[in-house]
């Protein structure tokens, strides 16, 4: 498995969204401080609303370029199968089925699907219910599903 691959492809997705927020707040902004929308009486509101918009559109801005440089800066870890799974693990669950799920640990950007080498990879965090349930666990344990304690999943594979 190519983490750098990994890594890049979510890379290029934050800087793609960073910059779609920065040209909407700088749009929201314009519209806020539009002479056409200067209030003309208490129930006007166009440019507060606007102004709300631009600053929501800022902050997740502001998130986003925290997120590109906790992955810019990130160690991608090897693992082998007697390895604890930690941040930057690849990690891939069966059920009973035999249907897999294969997961990449990251700092952020929680639930972003990616594509490696014709599989499907879903970026959880540390903080998300699985993740704390995958975090310090090895290849061959069971863990059970957030919300679904009957649905069990053995960890196949970590690398």
């Amino acid at each position: 498995m190519n983490k750098e691959n990994l890594r890049q492809q979510i890379i290029d997705k934050l800087q793609a969204d960073h910059a779609l927020l920065l040209q909407a707040a700088k749009t929201a902004h314009a519209a806020a401080t539009h002479e056409e929308n200067i209030p003309d009486n208490k129930y006007a509101t166009l440019a507060l609303e606007a102004s709300y918009i631009a600053q929501g559109q800022a902050d997740r801005a502001n998130e986003i370029s925290s997120a590109l440089a906790q992955f810019k800066q990130m160690e991608l870890k090897e693992f082998n199968a007697e390895s604890s799974i930690r941040l930057s693990a690849v990690v891939t669950l069966e059920d009973d089925t035999g249907q897999t799920r294969t997961m990449f640990l990251a700092p952020a950007a929680g639930g972003q699907l990616l594509f490696c080498q014709g599989t499907e990879i879903r970026v959880i965090t540390p903080d998300s219910p699985l993740g704390k349930k995958l975090l310090g666990c090895c290849c061959g344990d069971v863990v059970t599903m957030p919300g679904d304690p009957t649905r069990e999943f053995e960890i196949v594979a970590v690398c």
